[in-house]
């Protein structure tokens, strides 16, 4: 048998070292790093729901007309009028692709309203042939001083947590932040940790796609407040940022470049 030189074999132990990254690598996650500050809304990487709404409990339908790009912001729209089977219009974009473990960031203003949801999330379901799992931040229009956390695994949630965010949700531009690891998710409102999830059974596996979508319901007013349409409001996107494991944080003042 020939020996094998010490460069083959370094080439050799990189070889299995990198196999065995993929193959430790969080199944069905195809997105990687990336920061987004809505210069344009570039219609490769977000798809724009149009045309449908998710149920009864929604008063909405989604329309692209209500996603937009004004001076470096996406503007999520809801406003009144006869857009497929409901009488008001709403606006949501997700990612094509999907992501796994890493740090996801965003910074918003929540739209005005009792009766509406301004939601940053990610999601995977049977749409698309996974289980239902979901981790969210979502400022519910009753109470805008506090903002909902909470993740689904296989269809179960009841996660529910609420943190408080300064001065209001919907007076201003807000950071919210999530770290998804195997062992735990960390959330973070405007730096801070205000929560953390270390339950095996309350931290979701499933890759997800990346949401933004302003709605609003007639029957949920227990959780979301009695709907009154006071006029045409907006969820507002600065910046979404995603930074995998052990990569270079996305912007300066990332809750990435504090944790690596």
């Amino acid at each position: 048998m020939r020996s094998i030189r010490p460069h083959r074999l370094a080439l050799l132990t990189c070889l299995a070292a990198g196999l065995a990254g993929s193959a430790m690598a969080q199944e069905g996650a195809t997105g990687t790093s990336f920061l987004d500050n809505f210069d344009t809304l570039d219609t490769g990487h977000w798809y724009v729901s149009d045309g449908w709404n998710n149920g009864p409990h929604q008063n909405c339908t989604w329309s692209k007309e209500q996603a937009v790009v004004v001076d470096g912001i996406l503007e999520l729209k809801f406003e009144e009028g006869k857009t497929g089977e409901r009488n008001y219009a709403c606006g949501e974009v997700q990612t094509r692709k999907r992501f796994g473990y890493g740090t996801y960031e965003a910074r918003i203003k929540a739209a005005d309203g009792s009766g509406l949801n301004s939601a940053f999330f990610t999601y995977i379901g049977p749409a698309d042939k996974k289980p239902h799992d979901e981790i969210d931040f979502e400022v519910l229009g009753k109470n805008p001083a506090k903002v909902q956390l909470n993740q689904y695994v296989s269809a179960k949630g009841s996660n529910e947590k609420l943190a408080d965010v300064p001065g209001g949700a919907n007076q201003g531009f807000n950071d919210y932040a999530f770290v998804w690891e195997k062992e735990r998710i960390r959330y973070y409102v405007n730096g801070e940790l205000v929560h953390e999830v270390t339950d095996p059974a309350k931290i979701p596996t499933n890759a997800q796609k990346i949401f933004f979508s302003l709605w609003g319901t007639d029957t949920l007013s227990d959780w979301m407040g009695t709907f009154a349409y006071k006029g045409p409001t907006a969820l507002q996107v600065d910046r979404i940022a995603f930074t995998a494991p052990d990569d270079k944080c996305q912007f300066a003042e990332s809750i990435a470049c504090k944790l690596n």
